[in-house]
């Protein structure tokens, strides 16, 4: 049995991502002092990397636990390593 995603949290949250990136361009274009601007660099990177907590947690409830009851975990347990092995880098 399928599990449904529930994304709309993590898209909520993307969505206040690209507000953040938008304010940052435009301290840029402002001539904002660089510490400010770092701070809010700063802020955006925490902030995606709690969306990728959020999208691993997402893939576990869902895609995991389904390759788990299928008897397919190996494939799916590489795709997730693969997956994190390219964003921590």
């Amino acid at each position: 049995m399928s599990r449904a995603h529930n994304r709309r949290p993590i898209v909520n949250r993307v969505a206040r991502i690209e507000g953040h990136v938008h304010a940052v361009r435009d301290m840029l274009i402002s001539d904002r002092d660089c510490p400010e601007i770092l701070i809010q660099l700063a802020a955006i990177r925490s902030a995606l990397d709690g969306v990728a907590r959020l999208v691993f947690e997402d893939h576990l409830d869902s895609c995991i636990i389904d390759a788990v009851e299928s008897g397919n975990a190996e494939a799916k347990i590489a795709e997730i390593k693969t997956a994190f092995a390219r964003y921590f880098i």
